[in-house]
């Protein structure tokens, strides 16, 4: 089963995190109309970091019973925000060929796009032709699956009793500047966890990605 993968970036002090929302792509139209299902009237977006307590409560409350997982990369950003998004992209579509994924979305971030359409293409190398996988921009308005990842990013970065409401739908959380703190939970988890339909494909991908040749940018 190939999947999709929607990616939002959040800044936490001088942390720096890059979500990926991976959803399986054969029930799309369902997801998005739950999403939406949690806009107040008159809005066309959902941005978390501006919502109110009760009304993040009750978002999360709805996301965490999604079939949706959400994998974090995060790394120190104080000297260099952009360098630092770009390690954490490199690393997220090394990922993303390991599990096979047909589809990769990113929130559009206006004059910086080219960006990552470079880092992209970098770290495809040469896989690019016979890697099967699509990368494009989007508004977050355009499309709600894009908001599961700005939900988990700005939830899991705010530490507490945020990081414990998400927790479910959490994959794996890798940092990029302290590599002996990344961890993996969605593939531990029971047979009834929304998060585990898609972490069964990459326990068994993970054998196979160090033999994958990747670009590799440290940070620190």
């Amino acid at each position: 089963m190939t999947v999709h993968a929607f990616v939002d970036e959040a800044r936490r002090n001088d942390t720096y995190y890059l979500a990926s929302a991976v959803v399986d792509p054969r029930h799309p139209t369902a997801l998005r109309r739950r999403l939406r299902g949690l806009l107040l009237p008159g809005r066309r977006g959902l941005h978390f970091k501006h919502e109110k307590p009760e009304r993040r409560r009750a978002i999360l409350s709805v996301l965490v019973g999604l079939d949706v997982r959400v994998d974090i990369y995060g790394a120190g950003c104080r000297r260099d925000e952009e360098g630092t998004r770009r390690a954490c992209l490199t690393r997220l579509v090394g990922d993303s060929l390991d599990v096979e994924a047909g589809r990769l979305v990113l929130d559009s971030r206006s004059g910086r796009d080219e960006h990552d359409v470079h880092t992209t293409r970098m770290a495809l190398g040469k896989h690019a032709e016979d890697a099967g996988l699509t990368y494009e921009h989007f508004d977050s308005t355009g499309d709600p699956l894009l908001w599961p990842a700005d939900i988990a990013a700005w939830s899991h970065g705010a530490g507490g009793d945020w990081a414990r409401r998400v927790e479910p739908i959490i994959g794996p959380v890798i940092r990029l500047d302290f590599p002996r703190e990344a961890r993996s939970t969605a593939a531990d988890r029971p047979d009834g966890c929304r998060a585990h339909f898609l972490g069964l494909r990459a326990e068994a991908d993970a054998r196979s990605s160090e033999l994958r040749p990747r670009i590799s940018i440290t940070i620190g």
